[in-house]
């Protein structure tokens, strides 16, 4: 199958390995990946925080970039969210009955890493192997919007050498929630401390999720306490194998 790697501007910009590792994977797994460089921002940023009309140029350029794409693919539950859930909303704002069609017709195509291996591959194992203690931390947008269930948590537990060990009150939110941290950062602290609490108590070496950007709250944190807990995405994870992974 042909993929297109949409890596968001998040990714591209602070986690490029998440990238790498995608790739890595998806071509072990016999796929071609293409990479449309002309990509750029979803426009979640704008939509959030009220300026939905500033993000139809960002709307239109991303189903101009990934149209004719078989498979869109993301590391990221949160922009994956942005394109199911709020492109139609967007669109609907214009006039452009072109942009409303293309962006039904993309909705389908689009998927975050782990429901795109689980759910549209039908996969389980994908051959990895990470000899590490391992917590999974579910972000709010891959439960609550895109809906992934237990996609990632299967995809870890077939992973060789891995030790899963379950996250206490895993479903609660890390208190990042893009400019939320910002906004509210008393309330997001707060929030933050009780997940990392978590964390610890797991004896963990690794906190793995689905968002970069969740696992940067969450790092900053493990970091300031020196806690020796490396927060990872489920990417590098997968992309690990016992004859060249991390």
């Amino acid at each position: 199958m042909q993929i297109s790697l949409f890596i968001t501007c998040f990714n591209d910009t602070l986690f490029p390995d998440t990238g790498r590792a995608m790739v890595k994977l998806l071509e072990r797994l016999g796929h071609e990946v293409d990479f449309p460089f002309e990509q750029t921002c979803c426009g979640q940023m704008h939509y959030n925080t009220g300026y939905q009309e500033e993000a139809i140029p960002l709307v239109k350029r991303f189903v101009d970039v990934f149209g004719e794409a078989e498979a869109v693919v993301a590391p990221s539950a949160s922009c994956v969210g942005m394109v199911k859930e709020f492109y139609p909303k967007v669109a609907a704002l214009t006039d452009d009955e072109e942009l409303k069609k293309g962006v039904e017709q993309m909705v389908p195509k689009v998927f975050e890493l782990s429901q795109f291996l689980v759910d549209e591959l039908g996969l389980q194992d994908v051959g990895a192997y990470y000899p590490h203690r391992v917590t999974y931390h579910p972000t709010c947008h891959s439960l609550r919007m895109i809906e992934v269930g237990d996609a990632p948590l299967i995809l870890l537990r077939n992973v060789k050498g891995i030790d899963l060990v379950e996250l206490p009150a895993a479903e609660e939110c890390c208190g990042f929630g893009g400019t939320f941290a910002v906004k509210n950062a008393d309330t997001s602290m707060a929030m933050l401390g009780d997940k990392i609490r978590h964390i610890k108590d797991t004896e963990a070496e690794v906190c793995a999720a689905v968002d970069n950007s969740c696992l940067m709250h969450i790092g900053g944190a493990l970091s300031r306490q020196r806690s020796g807990v490396e927060p990872i995405h489920l990417a590098e994870i997968l992309a690990s194998t016992e004859d060249g992974g991390n």
